[in-house]
């Protein structure tokens, strides 16, 4: 059966297939590093260990790194016994690993972002593609609800890496952070701003199909709604009708429509009578055709008014006959 991928991952990929510059690669790295890499220390040897469970973003790093500095790192693969059976690939620099965290100004033991990677929107979008690679999650337009995170797993970071969307000045963004078990997530979830994070980060195909699904199931849902709303009003406008052709039976039985002395209402009267299902904007334009002049649709609900209590005066009498 062939695997189904998920709309994270078809952004997750599209972003990886694409050609970046040594300066936008340097921030990916560094929000990526930052987030899922860890330093080893065995036998007095120290090396950067970068994790992801995703064999095409491992190759876009270990790629990313080789293009960069010029090394060429060391790949592993631990394959984790849990329900799922999933991959973890490993990208490994044993040397020089402290040049590159120092020049990619990362620090694991603190959160503050350093200005010198993200000093202009190109190395600040850049940050957030890294951040979104590495932790990022992305809900599928067809879905009810829209959401698009980065889980961190420190407070002071996901603070500063939240101020990032304000930093950046080529879209607005709403970002927030709440704390998910030991986790703190920064998210954003208008439409509207998940769409500009797609582009921004350079899925520009998957911010097309975001924006196409997004659409036609907005489109769809206004359609319903619509219909609802249609269905309701019919429903309303039928039973004020059914209580209208009471009232007309009453004062017809009783009084007799030809003696009712004011015209609008003896004609509205015969009209509802033909017209038992019509609105009251239908019943407007046919009495001001039946009658010469201009009756508004406020016009009808006035003379139905008064048409009621005309009913219950002589509704006794009305009873009285049955």
């Amino acid at each position: 059966m062939q695997e189904v991928v998920s709309f994270t991952q078809f952004v997750k990929e599209e972003i990886v297939a694409l050609d970046f510059t040594p300066e936008h690669l340097r921030a990916i790295l560094s929000a990526f590093i930052r987030i899922n890499g860890s330093l080893n220390f065995s036998n007095k040897n120290e090396s950067l260990i970068i994790r992801t469970e995703n064999a095409k973003i491992a190759k876009f790093i270990y790629s990313s790194i080789e293009k960069v500095y010029g090394l060429v790192p060391h790949f592993s693969y631990t394959r984790m016994m849990n329900f799922k059976k999933r991959i973890s690939y490993n990208v490994i620099i044993d040397t020089e690993a402290d040049y590159i965290l120092g020049d990619l100004e990362i620090d694991f033991l603190e959160g503050k972002i350093h200005k010198n990677i993200i000093n202009n929107d190109d190395m600040i979008a850049g940050y957030l593609t890294g951040g979104f690679l590495a932790s990022g999650s992305v809900n599928s337009p067809e879905k009810s609800n829209y959401h698009l995170e980065i889980a961190l797993n420190d407070e002071n970071y996901a603070k500063w890496f939240a101020r990032l969307f304000v930093k950046y000045h080529g879209g607005q963004f709403n970002a927030k952070i709440v704390k998910r078990r030991n986790q703190f997530v920064v998210y954003i979830k208008r439409s509207d701003q998940i769409a500009d994070f797609l582009i921004l980060v350079g899925a520009t195909d998957s911010a097309l199909k975001f924006e196409d699904v997004r659409i036609e199931r907005d489109f769809s849902n206004n359609l319903n709604r619509l219909s609802n709303l249609d269905t309701a009003n019919y429903a309303k406008t039928s039973s004020a009708a059914q209580e209208q052709l009471l009232d007309i039976k009453i004062i017809d039985t009783v009084l007799g429509l030809k003696n009712v002395m004011n015209l609008k209402q003896r004609e509205l009267m015969k009209l509802r009578l033909e017209n038992d299902d019509a609105s009251y904007q239908q019943l407007a334009d046919l009495l001001s055709n039946k009658l010469e002049t201009k009756i508004s649709r406020s016009n009808v609900a006035h003379l139905f008014r008064a048409i009621h209590e005309m009913a219950e005066h002589y509704k006794e009498a009305y009873y009285d006959k049955q």
